[in-house]
C-alpha cells in the first residue's frame, strides 16, 4: 500500500463526515438532528499536523453528538451500522484504528478485513464537555471551572471545525469559551506578571555567583513565561509544551520578540542573557499598555533596589491588573493563579478532579 498524499486532519475529517459518515447515517435515520465536528485532543485541531502526526490517533475521525435521549436509543445502533458500513479506507487512509502494541489507548490506522473500529466518537454535548473539561458546560462555567480547567483543554474544545451543528449547542458553547470572562482575564494575566517578577532578578544573581547554569535555567522559565504572557495578552490559550513554541510564533508580537527570546536563550554570560530579556520584557510591557487594560504603567527596566541586576518589576502590571478587577470574588483570590500557572505536571493536569482541589485549596 503507498502511502497517500498527507491532507491536514481537520480537511480530512470534514470530507470523512460530508462522504462517508453522513450518507450511513441519513439512509438509517432520515432528519435525526445532530452535529458533528473535530474538536479535543489532537494536534490537527490546533491546526498543527504534519505527516508525522500519522503515526497515532490522527486520521479519519470526528465526534458526532446527539441528543442525551438519542445517544441513549439510537447510539450503539450507529456506531454498529458505521462499523458495518463505513469504507475500509477513506483518501487512501485506513479507517480502522487498532492497538498500537504497546498501549492499548493508543490506537493507529490499519487496514483490516472485517468491521472497522472507527473513530467516530458518539456523546452528547454536555457529557462530552464533562469528560473534556470537568463541568457539565449547562451548570457553568464559575469562576473555579475557568481557572482550573488547563489550557491545553479549553484550547482543544475552541479551536477545530465544527461541520455541522444540527443540535444548535456547538457553536454557542464554543463561544462562550472562546476567552476568559474580563475580569477573569485579568486575573489571569496579573499572575503571569507575578511569576515573571519572582525570577526576573535571579538571572543576575546567579551569574553574579558564578553559577551560569542556574542563570540559564532560570532565564529559560522566564523565557517560557513571557511567551505564555504573549499568548494570553493575545486572548490565545496557551497550549502544553509540544506546541508553545508554534502557538507564540502565530502571535502579532513574535516577530519582533522571537530574535531576545532566543538571544537570550543562546546566551552563554549571565550580562547578554539579562540584556535580551531586558529588551523583551520593555516590548511586552509596552504591548500592554496598548491593551488599554490598566492605567499606564512605566514599561522600562531598573535595577532591583540596591542590586546590579536589570529588571522591570512585572509586580508592578500585577497591582495595575488587579486594580482594575472589579469581581469581589476574584479580587480576593491569592496570586497563584489558574492551574497551569500553578503546574505544568501531565499528570496532575489530566487528571481533572486535582486541579480544580488546587484551584479551590488557596482560597480556603
Amino acid at each position: 500500500m503507498t502511502e497517500p498524499d498527507f491532507i491536514p486532519g481537520l480537511e480530512l475529517s470534514r470530507r470523512f463526515y460530508a462522504e462517508a459518515v453522513l450518507p450511513v447515517l441519513d439512509a438509517a435515520f432520515p432528519g435525526l438532528a445532530h452535529s458533528a465536528a473535530r474538536i479535543g485532543s489532537g494536534s490537527e485541531v490546533l491546526g498543527l499536523d504534519t505527516p508525522r502526526s500519522s503515526d497515532h490517533e490522527w486520521g479519519p475521525r470526528l465526534q458526532l453528538f446527539l441528543s442525551p435521549a438519542d445517544v441513549v436509543h439510537h447510539g450503539r445502533h450507529i456506531n454498529k451500522l458505521l462499523s458495518e458500513r463505513l469504507p475500509k479506507t477513506f483518501h487512501g487512509h485506513p479507517t480502522h484504528f487498532a492497538p498500537n502494541g504497546e498501549a492499548n489507548d493508543i490506537r493507529v490506522m490499519r487496514i483490516t478485513d472485517g468491521p472497522v473500529h472507527h473513530r467516530v466518537d458518539i456523546a452528547d454535548v454536555d457529557g462530552w464537555v464533562l469528560g473534556q473539561l470537568g463541568f457539565a458546560f449547562s451548570q457553568g462555567p464559575t469562576t473555579t471551572d475557568w481557572l482550573a480547567t488547563p489550557t491545553q483543554r479549553l484550547a482543544e474544545v475552541t479551536s477545530g471545525a465544527v461541520f455541522h451543528d444540527g443540535l444548535g449547542e456547538l457553536v454557542p458553547l464554543r463561544e462562550r469559551l472562546a476567552w476568559y470572562p474580563h475580569d477573569q482575564w485579568l486575573y489571569v494575566l496579573a499572575c503571569q506578571w507575578k511569576r515573571i517578577s519572582q525570577e526576573e532578578a535571579f538571572v543576575g544573581r546567579c551569574g553574579e555567583v558564578g553559577d551560569e547554569l542556574g542563570s540559564a535555567v532560570v532565564g529559560a522559565r522566564l523565557v517560557r513565561d513571557l511567551m505564555r504572557l504573549v499568548l494570553l495578552m493575545d486572548r490565545r490559550y496557551p497550549p502544553y509544551g509540544k506546541w508553545l513554541g508554534s502557538a507564540f510564533a502565530r502571535t502579532a508580537a513574535a516577530p519582533e520578540l522571537t530574535p531576545h527570546l532566543t538571544g537570550a536563550l543562546a546566551a552563554t554570560d549571565w550580562q547578554t542573557r539579562e540584556q535580551r530579556l531586558a529588551v523583551a520584557y520593555e516590548r511586552i510591557a509596552t504591548l500592554h499598555n496598548s491593551l488599554g487594560l490598566t492605567a499606564a504603567v512605566d514599561p522600562t527596566t531598573r535595577p532591583y533596589f540596591e542590586r546590579p541586576f536589570q529588571v522591570l518589576r512585572a509586580e508592578r502590571f500585577t497591582a495595575a491588573l488587579m486594580q482594575a478587577v472589579t469581581d469581589p470574588e476574584i479580587k480576593v483570590l491569592p496570586l497563584s493563579g489558574a492551574v497551569d500557572q500553578i503546574t505544568d505536571n501531565t499528570d496532575f493536569l489530566g487528571d481533572l478532579g486535582r486541579p480544580r482541589n488546587a484551584v479551590r485549596a488557596p482560597a480556603e
